[in-house]
């Protein structure tokens, strides 16, 4: 791989401002927008069954926005265009991208690469009867929308793993493309056939790999403001040799970053001006785009953070979900949230000092309200001597 030599150098201070207003959290938030407009602007959410305060890519938005509702959340990702608004077309669809993530509907053609991939690979262990798929395509075709339920049932048996041939052959069809999930209902898939549910002018797959993974590249050096290599090949998942492929022509510019120690590449738009307003002061998600790369998270705001949901409980460091919380641009303390009724308790608080009481009480005081909490309750604070001013400024709130 050959690259111009890089123009600009960045401080690891500036760097850390690119992010963050690439990542939405510095600076006024387009409200106009909404929820649809943070999807596009990141270009991937991801998704995750954990459930704590609300589920991940509930929290992505409003993390950015505020106390955004809930229902209207959902509704964003998965509503069409409103009756008697031509064309009828859908916001997003779920795919594989960093992980399970929603995507915006105009990005299905850039992921032609990974579904001619999926068809071209051995088939997965899970064992599928004769007829099987074709008869589950049959009856979406027949019936319109449905579950894995409705379709004849999503498992074997009560195990998590055991897929009934019914599920093995509908998740198949997604990952080919022949099938488009176009909701989440009650946290199950909601399948229909891609060529009635993807709009007419972007159901095809007539971009090369060049061309998909050029506009991934580029895509994910929008949504991350400036990044590595590796940064940049996390975003969607892409392979390192995949980048290297199509960086020099995916518009993104080269540059080096104090301490970073490793070349960094980044979008030209966001070199124009200095990164200046507002900070956020929110918890985030473990799952959200600014800190789902620990590597990433610690080069830039010196900060290591692991989930711990699938850690056994007697090795948690910091809580079965610990939230960072980002307050002034720095990621200043973790919680760990759950609820009970009405209050929203916090289980494990860290702190990284005094200075860190405001932003984490003022974080915990507007995720409450967001969850219609009228309580907070905390438990545990691992510096003993911060529990009481933190309890002090969650009541003078």
């Amino acid at each position: 791989m050959t690259t111009a030599p890089p123009t600009t150098d960045l401080s690891a201070d500036e760097a850390r401002r690119i992010v963050l207003r690439a990542q939405g959290f510095l600076g006024t938030p387009d409200r106009r927008a909404g929820v649809r407009g943070v999807l596009r602007h990141l270009g991937a959410v991801q998704l995750d069954t954990i459930s704590v305060l609300a589920r991940s890519h509930e929290l992505i938005p409003y993390a950015r926005l505020g106390a955004v509702g809930r229902k209207n959340v959902e509704a964003a990702y998965w509503t069409t265009t409103p009756p008697g608004v031509s064309p009828d077309r859908p916001h997003a669809f779920e795919y594989w991208s960093h992980a399970a993530c929603i995507l915006p509907i105009e990005e299905w053609p850039h992921f032609a690469f990974r579904r001619r991939a999926y068809r071209s690979r051995p088939h997965w262990n899970h064992q599928l009867p004769d007829g099987t798929y074709d008869q589950v395509i049959k009856q979406l075709r027949t019936e319109g929308p449905l579950t894995a339920t409705e379709l004849g049932g999503a498992k074997k048996t009560s195990e998590w793993w055991d897929w009934s041939g019914t599920k093995v052959a509908v998740e198949r069809a997604l990952m080919y493309g022949e099938v488009v999930c176009v909701e989440r209902r009650g946290w199950k898939r909601v399948y229909d056939l891609a060529e009635r549910a993807v709009p007419a002018d972007l159901l095809h797959d007539e971009l090369d790999d060049t061309e998909c993974m050029r506009r991934l590249v580029r895509l994910a050096g929008q949504a991350l403001g400036v990044g590595t290599r590796a940064d940049i090949a996390d975003y969607h998942r892409l392979k390192g040799e995949q980048v290297d492929a199509v960086i020099a022509d995916s518009g993104l510019v080269p540059v080096t970053v104090e301490g970073w120690g490793k070349p960094a590449w980044a979008d030209p738009a966001a070199l124009e001006t200095a990164p200046r307003g507002r900070h956020r002061t929110t918890l985030l998600s473990p799952f959200d785009s600014l800190i789902w790369e620990r590597a990433r998270t610690e080069r830039i705001f010196g900060f290591t953070h692991r989930l711990e949901a699938y850690v056994p409980k007697p090795k948690r460091v910091h809580g079965y979900f610990a939230m960072p919380v980002l307050a002034g641009g720095r990621l200043v303390s973790r919680v760990d949230p759950a609820r009970e009724g009405s209050t929203l308790v916090a289980r494990q608080v860290t702190l990284d000092g005094p200075k860190a009481v405001p932003a984490a009480a003022q974080a915990l005081v507007e995720a409450a309200s967001w969850v219609d909490c009228t309580d907070i309750r905390v438990e545990r604070v691992d510096s003993p001597d911060l529990r009481e001013p933190l309890v002090k400024a969650l009541a003078d709130l």
